[in-house]
């Protein structure tokens, strides 16, 4: 019984991956560079797509693909912002799961303009674990974490911040407010996916958006190689 467990389970992972590569090639059709933003929810990644929608990266144009249970309440916030938003409800014949993975991207292609496109965010669906699991066929994944979530969550969640070579650390302006370690957390951080790049921004206020925008321009703008 174990091992046909696993064996599912691997089965579903490498059909997964299959589709992963199948959308990486039409990603790389079109020149197309993507990231898999991924959060607890309430983390701010909205709110941090706002602030790089209104000042996106000189010369990158910028689409993104939100991902929800149900709703369209942060693609209509993007969408103000008059970059090329599509909504992705995992309600709509996913059975309401909790994170996108390659199929259900690859639902939505038909209608991205990817040849509008050079950057493609998925703002995935909030939560610290399904996400990590589900290659959607992104050049990189990055992860908001806000320090409202408290500084143990590297440790509690450990597949979400290995999965990632880029760790927001979001919402520092509320820090003088908290009992919130952030040597501590950078110290769990560390001991979870060593050497891993962080940077430490407020979406609220604008603090260190600037490097994130930075990150993303480089993002696009890298040499492709095949997922």
């Amino acid at each position: 019984m174990h091992r046909t467990k696993v064996r599912i389970v691997e089965d579903a992972l490498d059909a997964n991956n299959t589709i992963a590569r199948a959308n990486r090639s039409d990603f790389d059709r079109h020149a197309v560079a993507v990231v898999n933003l991924m959060s607890a929810p309430g983390a701010g990644k909205t709110t941090l797509l706002e602030r790089i929608a209104a000042e996106p990266p000189p010369a990158v144009r910028l689409g993104v693909l939100e991902g929800d249970v149900q709703g369209s309440l942060d693609a209509d916030r993007l969408a103000a912002f008059h970059v090329p938003v599509t909504q992705l409800n995992t309600d709509a014949g996913f059975g309401g799961e909790c994170h996108l993975d390659a199929n259900m991207v690859r639902s939505a292609l038909g209608s991205l303009p990817l040849e509008e496109i050079d950057l493609l965010v998925i703002e995935n669906v909030g939560n610290l674990v399904c996400p990590a699991e589900f290659r959607v066929g992104e050049d990189a994944r990055a992860m908001v974490c806000s320090v409202t979530e408290g500084e143990d969550k590297p440790l509690k969640y450990p597949l979400m911040f290995r999965a990632c070579e880029l760790v927001v650390v979001n919402k520092v302006d509320l820090l003088e407010h908290l009992e919130f370690d952030l040597d501590r957390f950078l110290y769990y951080l560390d001991q979870v996916h060593p050497g891993v790049k962080h940077m430490l921004v407020s979406a609220r206020t604008g603090e260190g958006v600037g490097a994130f925008r930075d990150w993303l321009a480089g993002v696009a703008h890298r040499e492709r190689v095949a997922a």
